[in-house]
C-alpha cells in the first residue's frame, strides 16, 4: 500500500462530525441516530464519513460545561499501554476491551465508514502512571515531553522524536484499524497554538501518524487540526496528511465566512488528488447543544448558499456539523444539490478570479483548465447588480444552480443580480 502517494481521498472526503452540535458529550446512541439518518438520506450523495468528535474517552464529559470545556484531569477510558478506550458509560458496547469495533460494524453495516477525533500526544494521565509502551521496554513518561502541550486541552502531553514514541503511534493506529476506523482527525497539531516561535510542534507526530498508518495496512485518511495551516509547511501536509484546516475552528458568523474566503485564495493551489485543504465544517441546521447554546444557524439561507458554493468550488471537504435527525427539508435540500455537488467531486482544481472588498469570483476548472462553473459572490448586505469578465468565451446556454434559471450568455462578461451576502453560482449546459 502506497500512503506516500496520497492514495486515499481521491475526492474531498464528505460525512458529518458530532462536534458542532454535541461538543464534548455525544453518546452511542446519537451517533447511531444520526449515521441511520445519513445512510437514508444522504448517502446516495457522497456523504459517507461518520466522525466522533473530541473526548470520547472522558468520564462525565460536559458536566462542568460552566467552568470548562474539558474538565482538567478528569477520568478516561485507558488501556494499560496508555490507549485510550471510549466510555462505557456513554459508548456501552465497547465494554469488555471491544472499544469502537461494535460501533463501527455498525457503521459499515450501513455502507459508511467510521472516523475519529484524537489529540496530538499521550494521555498525560499514562505518563504519569509511568505505563508501558505496547512492544518496548519504555514507559510513557519516558517518551512524553511535558514541554509540548495543548493551550486548550489538558488531556495529553506531546511526543519525543525518538523510536518508542513511534511505538506508541503504531500501537494506537494499530488498535484503531482492529476496531476499523477509516478516518482520523487528529488535534492540536496541524497548528500548535501554545507555542509562538514553535507554531508546528508537532511535525514529527505527524509523520509519526503517516508512518503508522502505512504499517497498519488500512486506508485510513488523516486530518489535522486546528488551522489556521501554515503555509510554509504546505509541502510538508501535502505528503503526510490528506486534509488540513486552513482556518481556526468556523463557526455561523459572516465574518468568519467573509474571511474564508481570504484563506481559500491562500491555499487553491494545493488542492489536489488526496489533498485537501479543509475550510472546516458546515455548521447548518440545528448546532450548540452541547455548548449550551442549542439553536438553528445563525447563517441567513443566502449566506448558507454562499458557504456550500464557497465549499463545493474550493473542492473543501464537506463535514456536517448538525443533528441531522433534526435536519429541516431547506437544510436538506442546501446539502444535496446534485449538480452543485457534481462540481465538487469531477471539479479538477479551483482557482479564484476576482476578488475585491465588496465582491468575489470563484471558477472551478477541468483538469485540461477548461472553465467548468463560476460562482460570483456579493460581500455587500445588499442586493446588486454584479458584472464579471469570463476568462473564456461562454457563448451558450448557462444554468444558475441554486435557482435553476437558464441563461444565454452571448460574450465574455456576465451581469447577474445577486442578493446580500449571496451567491449565484453556474455551470454550463
Amino acid at each position: 500500500m502506497n500512503v506516500n502517494k496520497n492514495q486515499f481521498a481521491l475526492t474531498p472526503p464528505m460525512g458529518w462530525n458530532s462536534y458542532d452540535y454535541y461538543d464534548t458529550t455525544v453518546n452511542e446512541t446519537e451517533v447511531k441516530e444520526n449515521a441511520a439518518y445519513m445512510a437514508k438520506h444522504l448517502k446516495n450523495y457522497g456523504y459517507e464519513y461518520v466522525v466522533v468528535d473530541i473526548q470520547w474517552y472522558a468520564y462525565g464529559a460536559g458536566t462542568m460545561r460552566d467552568k470548562y470545556q474539558y474538565i482538567p484531569f478528569g477520568k478516561m477510558g485507558m488501556d494499560e499501554y496508555g490507549r485510550l478506550f471510549p466510555c462505557v458509560e456513554r459508548f456501552p458496547s465497547a465494554k469488555n476491551g471491544q472499544g469502537f469495533k461494535p460501533l463501527a460494524d455498525y457503521i459499515h453495516s450501513l455502507g459508511l465508514k467510521f472516523g475519529i477525533h484524537i489529540m496530538r500526544g499521550i494521555p498525560r494521565l499514562a505518563a504519569h502512571m509511568h505505563l508501558p509502551v505496547k512492544g518496548t521496554s519504555v514507559t510513557a513518561d519516558q517518551i512524553a515531553n511535558p514541554g509540548s502541550i495543548c493551550d486548550w486541552n489538558p488531556d495529553m502531553y506531546g511526543l519525543r522524536d525518538c523510536d518508542a514514541s513511534q511505538a506508541y503511534y503504531d500501537s494506537i493506529v494499530e488498535l484503531y484499524a482492529r476496531w476499523g476506523v477509516d478516518f482520523i482527525k487528529c488535534d492540536d497539531i496541524c497548528n500548535t497554538h501554545a507555542f509562538i516561535n514553535k507554531p508546528y510542534d508537532g511535525k514529527h507526530e505527524v509523520e509519526m501518524l503517516h508512518r503508522a498508518i502505512a504499517k497498519c495496512e488500512r486506508p485510513i485518511v488523516l486530518s489535522l487540526s486546528p488551522g489556521p495551516a501554515l503555509l510554509e509547511q504546505a509541502g510538508h501536509y501535502m505528503e503526510y496528511a490528506n486534509m488540513w484546516r486552513i482556518s481556526d475552528d468556523f463557526w455561523d458568523n459572516w465574518g468568519l465566512l467573509r474571511r474564508m474566503f481570504d484563506y481559500c485564495r491562500q491555499w487553491g493551489k494545493y488542492v489536489k488528488p488526496g489533498c485537501w485543504p479543509d475550510c472546516d465544517m458546515i455548521p447548518v441546521g440545528k448546532l450548540g447543544r452541547g455548548f449550551a447554546d442549542e439553536r438553528q444557524t445563525y447563517f441567513t439561507k443566502e449566506e448558507q448558499k454562499t458557504m456550500m458554493t464557497l465549499w463545493c468550488l474550493f473542492r473543501s471537504p464537506l463535514m456536517i456539523g448538525a443533528k441531522l435527525t433534526d435536519m429541516d427539508e431547506d437544510t436538506q435540500h442546501l446539502l444535496t444539490n446534485e449538480k452543485l455537488l457534481k462540481l465538487h467531486r469531477e471539479g479538477s482544481y479551483p482557482g479564484l478570479i476576482e476578488m475585491d472588498a465588496e465582491h468575489a469570483v470563484w471558477g472551478i476548472y477541468s483538469e485540461g483548465g477548461a472553465l467548468q462553473g463560476i460562482g460570483v459572490f456579493n460581500f455587500l448586505d445588499k442586493e446588486r447588480e454584479l458584472e464579471v469578465n469570463l476568462p473564456d468565451s461562454w457563448e451558450r446556454k448557462i444554468e444558475e444552480i441554486w435557482s435553476g434559471e437558464q441563461i444565454f450568455v452571448e460574450s465574455k462578461k456576465l451581469r447577474v443580480q445577486v442578493l446580500g451576502h449571496g451567491v449565484k453560482v453556474f455551470n454550463m449546459l
